[in-house]
């Protein structure tokens, strides 16, 4: 069983390649609210309804002081097709050795079609200004979240 990230524990740092060849360190946001969603595959149905729904969402977001970051274990060259193909406008992040999936308890086992696999486990943290987490959610559905997720931070829709 990995480690499982609670509210009032410190974000676990990272500095990820995106998907235009830049680099993010979440200690860089400092003073602002982000939130970290954790997501199994570029280009697959949930993951599309889920970054779409992000993507949408992305103004209100922003309105109230949230960075988005989407992180995946695709390639930075899959998540700039995905962008692209979608019109996404979050900030994707690649971690292909999935050492921050793991550090954040985003990566382990899960149940798959009835079958125990290991996995990326849909999660969204919401890390405050001062780095640490606010709220933490495993095991989420990729169909409604951000919706939910909204409505939990009180945002105006």
């Amino acid at each position: 069983m990995s480690i499982r990230l609670q509210p009032g524990d410190t974000a676990p740092d990272f500095t990820l390649p995106t998907d235009t060849g830049e680099t993010v360190t979440l200690s860089d946001l400092r003073g602002g609210s982000v939130i970290v969603y954790f997501y199994p595959a570029a280009m697959t149905p949930g993951c599309t309804k889920q970054a779409c729904d992000f993507s949408d969402s992305i103004e209100r977001f922003t309105v109230e002081g949230y960075t988005v970051l989407g992180i995946s274990p695709d390639s930075p060259e899959k998540l700039a097709m995905f962008r692209e193909r979608d019109g996404l406008g979050i900030t994707l992040l690649s971690d292909a050795d999935k050492e921050v999936l793991t550090a954040w308890g985003a990566f382990g086992e899960k149940t798959l079609y009835g079958k125990v696999v290991q996995g990326v486990i849909r999660s969204t943290f919401v890390v405050d200004p001062d780095g640490t987490i606010s709220h933490a959610a495993y095991n989420v559905k990729a169909t409604g979240h951000v919706a939910k997720l909204r409505r939990d931070l009180a945002l105006p829709a």
